[in-house]
């Protein structure tokens, strides 16, 4: 199982590990409020592919292709592997900070973990 959250919600007991999938520390948010038993950088997209995005939804199919190209680059790819064997472990949620919920690399990320049955 492998659930979505923002970091500004409270943590719960249901999330199971929480690993945050973001290249920056969300803003306001203490490290003791976050709840985090992990936080993966190299997953999250470059800083130039998150720029050029922008969340703007006209280039959303782009940004899918384009960060599943970056998954697949080493440092990325390793990152990658740990958030599926903790998927395979138990209960997984990938924690983000964007208030786009609906087009976001957290998404892309769930999306990838369950198609492959993490």
């Amino acid at each position: 199982m492998v659930k979505l959250k923002r970091a500004y919600e409270q943590p719960s007991p249901a999330d199971g590990r929480r690993v945050l999938v973001d290249r920056l520390w969300p803003r306001g948010v203490t490290k003791a409020e976050a709840g985090l038993d992990l936080w993966l950088k190299d997953v999250a997209p470059s800083t130039a592919l998150r720029q050029w995005f922008g969340h703007d939804p006209a280039k959303w199919d782009e940004f899918r292709r384009r960060y599943l190209a970056e998954l697949a680059e080493p440092g990325p790819a390793a990152a990658l592997a740990e958030l599926r064997q903790l998927a395979a472990a138990g209960p997984l949620t990938l924690v983000y900070s964007t208030r786009e919920t609906e087009r976001n690399h957290a998404i892309v990320l769930r999306d990838l973990l369950l198609a492959r049955g993490a």
